[in-house]
């Protein structure tokens, strides 16, 4: 053999051994590399952490509950012009390789090798949703290498469309979003479906640098970078001319889609959150993407949470001023500039703002806020006395001087009363106002259902998330009387029963103390009938019933109403001094106007998972407790209460309303429940740390005008409605004496009976035996003594 052809054979050999030697190089180079590769199985059952979403009855948006703010959509739920868009910018041969672009990573690696270091990745779609779903976002060759590997595999599992939903629903494009779907709600107020190509080219332009290319902080480097998104589209002709001029033409409208979260019954939404993850866990709540309904309704919920601030801001100002909220300086009074600065356009009439006082005369005060100076008439300080919790606002004479109020510096919350216009001198008028620190809640509900149509459980959720609805126990006072009372129509008693109205002393040897329990306006009224003993509230009547039919039998019924709290097993118990919460004596009410069977609350409806299969649907949870009969009679009752008694107030609906006031010990918990065959309302006010509220600020004054700002919205919903009277009842006229009222009785009221229990003696009968009263009515001064 020559030297020439051993010099080429030794060459060839060379070669061979050198491939020989790359190849074994790259099979140890994989091997290596998969030794520790994770599995990407679970990429086949997709399950990213996606937001759970609560709508109202009608689907109406209550909130969400996330971690991070994503909704799954498929590629059919979104615009065309979305999958082109990112195609155009991240992967344009994406349908044509096998999960790696050999091309694009060598351009990558000449990049790389000319900058020093690694700045260009080359990463085809399926290798991003390798990278962020199974590795980390190391710059390294070994990364890369890893990646290349599981994205080829990957493609043998999952088609290009599956592929490609996981990525367009798992980017991050910045201000909180993942996913297109939130994208389009961030950015545009929209849903990806309804994406234009100009939208859809400005998103896909995001995941490169969110922070950098943020529309709302950048809209110049945002168009840069839509721009280039459409020019990529026009080169790869996925677009035509026409069509890219009209996309860069294109006006871009950057708003959110409104989130009522926490703002719109945030009181409810917590409480359905509680239930959720009592059901579920946190992790499937915050991360499950449930679609939960709830039995909230919207138009009642908005009403409620207002006509319940309402109230409380109307109480803190019975018990006077408390003085500002902070002192501004000298130098921001010289600066003619004090608080947030607001466009005039988006001040509405009784908005509440912070203002800073500039000057005090007699006839009123000159302040500043934002940048206006608006005048503050002492009329609007008529309520600001000095605090005194013994005397009621009723007894002191409006303030008539601003100077007693207020001096320079003071800021104060003030409301939006007029606009600037010619009859006030071209300036806003404004009047003092005062945030309460009173609570309270309102629970509406169903009571056919159950549903929860509305729950406002304090002033402000922003300020306390302490439900009072559901989580603050208080004593109900005379509100637990209509409970004693339908014990005793099962025990003996009729509406015509009478009993004295006189003093009672009650040796409680368990606390070595003597209780003298006593009527509201601390009188005695003599023999009393059941019925107006009820509707007047009358306290010591109701002793004297538990005396007689036992406190037992009221802790029975109590409990068979669904009351959940320990009873005092004394005679206090009768005059409502066992805890409770609002829902859960709402839920007790309930017995009356169905008929004699309670139904729990509820505020889900139903649950679904992220792919629409039902976890969850309720079913109206009900359980007897009292008669037909007994029912309708507290519940005729009640409306007598409303009509002639301490429920005054819900007389202006001009409707059939049954209801019953409450009010502890020294005013410290005032209490409304209201109902009609339809709906059933409570209401609570009270200080969380327990202390009295004020002489007369009971459940007339302080809970009773709530109750009426919500029905007085929500009433015309309804069709007026009365409560039907069961079997077994008769309706007799009767006379205070509780006798049969003969065509001479100068008063009577007209009560039902359950059959065979009503009167049968005639007030003309006993006058004729000489005026002497029945053996029931000879005993009853009998029991002062």
């Amino acid at each position: 053999m020559s030297r020439g052809k051993k010099i080429v054979a030794w060459i060839v050999g060379l070669m061979a051994l050198m491939a020989v030697a790359a190849a074994g190089g790259m099979i140890a180079l994989y091997f290596w590399a998969v030794q520790e590769l994770p599995s990407f199985k679970k990429l086949t059952d997709y399950r990213p952490p996606l937001v759970t979403t609560v709508t109202a009855q009608d689907g109406r948006l209550l909130g969400y509950f996330y971690r991070e703010r994503r909704f799954l959509v498929r590629l059919d739920q979104m615009s065309p012009w979305a999958s082109k868009a990112f195609l155009a910018a991240e992967d344009d041969t994406f349908y044509q390789h096998e999960g790696v672009d050999v091309r694009a990573i060598f351009r990558a690696f000449v990049a790389n090798l000319r900058a020093g270091d690694i700045r260009q990745g080359g990463s085809t779609i399926t290798q991003q949703v390798i990278k962020r779903l199974l590795l980390s976002s190391e710059k390294s060759y070994e990364r890369k290498l890893k990646e290349a590997i599981l994205a080829y595999r990957l493609e043998k599992y999952l088609s290009k469309d599956e592929i490609l939903t996981i990525y367009l629903n798992q980017i991050f494009f910045g201000a909180g979003a993942y996913g297109v779907e939130a994208a389009a709600r961030t950015y545009f107020g929209k849903h990806a479906a309804d994406l234009t190509l100009a939208e859809a080219a400005l998103l896909a332009g995001l995941p490169k640098a969110p922070s950098h290319y943020d529309p709302y902080k950048h809209p110049e480097l945002a168009r840069l970078r839509q721009k280039y998104v459409l020019d990529r589209m026009l080169d790869l002709r996925w677009i035509s001319r026409k069509q890219y001029e009209q996309a860069v033409n294109e006006p871009l409208v950057y708003q959110s889609m409104p989130d009522p979260s926490w703002s719109i019954g945030p009181y409810y939404l917590e409480e359905v959150r509680r239930q959720l993850i009592a059901m579920y866990g946190e992790d499937m709540v915050y991360e499950g993407g449930l679609t939960v309904r709830a039995a909230c309704s919207l138009d009642h919920q908005i009403v409620a949470d207002e006509a319940l601030k309402n109230g409380l801001i109307a109480s803190t100002k019975r018990r006077g001023w408390r003085g500002p909220v902070a002192a501004a300086t000298s130098a921001e009074l010289a600066g003619g500039v004090f608080g947030d600065l607001q466009p005039e356009q988006d001040l509405k009439q009784g908005q509440w703002v912070k203002a800073a006082v500039l000057k005090v005369e007699e006839s009123g005060a000159q302040v500043l806020f934002g940048n206006r100076t608006a005048d503050m008439p002492v009329a609007s300080m008529g309520w600001a006395r000095k605090p005194d919790p013994e005397v009621a606002h009723d007894f002191v004479k409006d303030i008539a001087d601003a100077r007693k109020v207020l001096k320079k510096g003071d800021v104060v919350w003030a409301s939006i009363q007029e606009f600037p216009d010619k009859s006030n001198k071209g300036r806003f008028i404004l009047g003092l106002e005062q945030e309460p620190e009173i609570e309270g809640a309102l629970v509406s509900m169903d009571p056919k259902t159950g549903d929860v149509l509305a729950l406002s459980g304090g002033y402000s959720f922003a300020r306390s998330q302490f439900n009072r609805a559901t989580q603050a126990a208080r004593q109900p006072g005379s509100a637990f009387k209509p409970i004693v009372y339908s014990a005793a129509l099962d025990n003996g008693y009729t509406a015509a029963s009478v009993e004295i109205d006189g003093p009672i002393t009650y040796d409680d040897k368990e606390h070595n103390k003597i209780w003298r329990p006593q009527n509201f306006e601390n009188k005695f009224y003599g023999p009393t009938l059941l019925r107006t003993a009820l509707v007047k509230s009358r306290n010591l009547v109701t002793i004297r019933v538990a005396q007689k039919i036992g406190v037992d039998a009221i802790i029975d019924r109590a409990e068979a109403l669904g009351l959940e709290t320990d009873f005092p097993r004394d005679l206090s118990v009768a005059l409502g001094s066992a805890s409770v919460t609002l829902l859960n004596l709402c839920q007790a009410y309930t017995a009356f106007p169905r008929g004699g069977s309670c139904v729990k609350p509820r505020l889900i409806l139903d649950v679904k998972s992220a792919w629409g299969d039902t976890m969850y649907a309720s079913r109206e949870e009900t359980y007897d407790a009292i008669s037909p009969q007994t029912a309708y009679i507290i519940a005729s009752l009640m409306e007598e209460v409303v009509q002639h008694g301490t429920g005054f107030r819900a007389k202006v609906l001009h409707r059939p309303v049954a209801g019953k006031t409450g009010t502890s010990n020294n005013e410290q918990d005032a209490w409304f429940i209201g109902y009609t065959p339809y709906l059933l309302t409570g209401v609570f006010v009270g200080f969380d740390q327990v202390k009295p509220m004020g002489q007369y600020e009971t459940g007339s004054r302080a809970a009773a005008p709530i109750f009426v700002e919500y029905r007085k919205h929500v009433e015309g919903n309804y069709t007026e409605q009365d409560f039907e009277q069961p079997p077994g009842i008769v309706m007799t006229r009767v006379t205070p004496d509780g006798l049969l009222a003969g065509p001479n009785a100068k008063e009577s009221y007209f009560l039902p009976f359950k059959a065979g229990t009503q009167p049968t003696q005639t007030a003309d009968d006993a006058e004729g035996a000489g005026g002497q009263q029945p053996s029931s009515g000879e005993d009853l001064f009998r029991q002062i003594f």
